[in-house]
């Protein structure tokens, strides 16, 4: 069994900055790609950002220059800085990670950006 436990969701101003984590935990061999999605009210779940397990980064157009993705494999952790929030970055985020070839995903963290 594989669990993915995110933290560090909450209120900010507009402008202002979160870092969300999420560590794997369970029967781990290997975990492969990490990375974060989020889904807005009414809206489709979407990716913000990914990394696989070289490093290899992708992100969003909406969030390139803004947010920075990483991870700490000795941890098992994934890792989003969110900085110059705006209200469009409300949404619910969710962690997903290749573990052991399975696709695992977070119970979802929220991030409310006031204007």
């Amino acid at each position: 069994q594989v669990r993915m436990v995110e933290s560090g969701g909450g209120l900010v101003q507009t402008g202002g900055s979160l870092r969300l984590s999420c560590a794997a935990s369970g029967r781990i061999f290997n975990i492969g790609a990490m990375g974060w999605y989020r889904q807005a009210p009414g809206k489709q779940r979407e990716l913000v950002a990914t990394i696989t397990s070289g490093g290899s980064t992708n992100y969003a157009d909406s969030v390139k220059g803004r947010f920075t993705i990483s991870r700490e494999n000795a941890k098992n952790t994934v890792y989003l800085q969110m900085n110059s929030l705006k209200p469009d970055d409300t949404a619910v985020y969710y962690c997903n990670a290749y573990v052991n070839v399975n696709s695992y995903w977070g119970q979802g963290t929220q991030v409310t950006v006031s204007s």
